[in-house]
């Protein structure tokens, strides 16, 4: 499967949402919704993020921001 960068996905180990941020080698460099570190994945090992998935992810940034736990 060959994913755009922009695409939304999940990594299906640990069910953290990502945006597709560019492809070295065999793998996806992902990065969290709302900025953060990347973090490699092999495109196996992710699935496109659904609707809900995305704002769940996009919620739990502003409510962290929101208490203050991310700049």
């Amino acid at each position: 499967m060959s994913l755009p960068i922009g695409a939304y996905v999940v990594e299906i180990r640990t069910g953290r949402v990502g945006t597709v941020m560019g492809h070295v080698g065999p793998y996806l460099q992902l990065r969290p919704l709302g900025g953060g570190r990347e973090w490699d994945v092999e495109p196996e090992g992710v699935r496109v993020a659904t609707a809900a998935e995305r704002l769940r992810a996009a919620t739990a940034h502003v409510n962290a921001r929101s208490r203050g736990e991310v700049p």
